[in-house]
């Protein structure tokens, strides 16, 4: 059976808490990882190019200037040290 939930935020609250109470640990942790599923949810997604640009502002200006110019062009070259193009 259902309990009517009150709709008073406070209210609602204290409602869940004590239905949380009766929960078997097993449970509860269920709840947890739905919980944080729905902030989860909530929060705005990052595009990959949002995260790429994150993380270069992160390297050190040297790092950034000594990377080669043409590493776009010949990356094969850079990683596996196959000749350049």
């Amino acid at each position: 059976m259902i309990a009517q939930i009150p709709s008073a935020s406070g209210q609602i609250s204290e409602t869940i808490m004590d239905k949380l109470k009766e929960l078997s640990a097993s449970q509860q942790e269920e709840v947890l990882e739905f919980v944080e599923f729905l902030l989860y949810r909530q929060k705005p997604q990052q595009t990959i190019w949002d995260k790429i640009e994150e993380r270069i502002s992160q390297l050190p200006e040297d790092v950034i200037t000594e990377l080669p110019e043409d590493a776009s062009e010949n990356l094969d070259h850079y990683l596996y040290g196959v000749p350049k193009n």
